[in-house]
């Protein structure tokens, strides 16, 4: 039964899709069979992983609103192994027809499960936003990772995050939840801002903080422009060498054996 992990937090350009995208990526080319669940209106990890987001295609608002199942919406990607369940614009409006579903926070939860035997990994781009569609992710989740910008105001609004976390576990939506990482992005090693907001996120989270820590890199920012992970777009840069090396920690954390497929597979390295 696949594991489910949601990306997420509230405050937007943190890198959160990028880091739903490339750990997705380095995950299904170590062997993992992967779902990418795209559930932010802005379809980034969609177009991100080079699929349609325009015209009249299916997606995960057909799947939320009772129209389709999600195995009849999922999409390959060019990665082996590496699957999407899309979004479009039409998300931005099911958040008042969700107000009135019963059950409201289970939908997603309920979609995925038709399918999270078919998967290792189901991984779920958040919406920036603390409202319902973010709710049905922590609700759905096994995990939440937490990407994080290294900037002076990375940590406003966490507590928010926080706050909402611990309502899904207490409010019995999901008790088990747990925060399984918190990834440092953007980060520009010469900065002392940087290396300060580093220790202050290090002193809220304590041994969550991955060690590694995603460097500002033109290639990473260039890749979703052109509808490719950074793997396909400059495997060898330092953005993709990074990606690399956290979903390696994430795997060595939960004691996921990962190395030898990364042997047979040479063109991951």
């Amino acid at each position: 039964m696949g594991k489910i992990i949601a990306f997420t937090n509230q405050k937007g350009g943190v890198g959160k899709t990028t880091t739903c995208i490339n750990m997705s990526t380095y995950m299904a080319l170590m062997g993992k069979k992967v779902l990418v669940v795209d559930v932010d209106p802005q379809g980034n990890a969609t177009s991100g992983l080079g699929q349609d987001k325009t015209g009249d295609v299916r997606s995960i608002y057909d799947v939320i609103s009772g129209n389709a199942d999600a195995k009849e919406v999922i999409r390959k990607t060019e990665i082996p192994g590496l699957d999407i369940l899309p979004a479009n614009i039409d998300l931005a409006g099911v958040e008042v027809e969700l107000v009135y579903m019963k059950e409201r926070e289970n939908v997603l939860k309920k979609a995925l499960n038709e399918v999270k035997n078919s998967y290792d990994y189901i991984t779920i781009d958040c919406p920036p936003s603390l409202a319902l569609l973010t709710v049905n992710a922590l609700t759905a989740a096994d995990g939440v990772i937490i990407p994080i910008q290294c900037e002076f105001f990375a940590l406003e609004g966490l507590s928010q995050l926080m706050n909402t976390i611990r309502l899904v576990k207490k409010t019995m939506l999901n008790p088990q939840l747990q925060v399984e990482g918190v990834v440092l992005t953007m980060r520009d090693s010469r900065s002392n801002l940087g290396r300060q907001v580093a220790e202050e996120i290090g002193k809220f989270f304590g041994s969550s903080v991955f060690n590694t820590t995603i460097p500002r890199n033109v290639r990473l920012a260039e890749a979703p422009s052109f509808g490719m992970p950074i793997y396909l777009y400059d495997k060898s840069c330092q953005g993709s060498l990074a990606y690399l090396k956290l979903t390696e920690e994430y795997f060595d954390k939960n004691k996921v054996d990962y190395k030898k497929i990364m042997r047979k597979n040479k063109g991951v390295k």
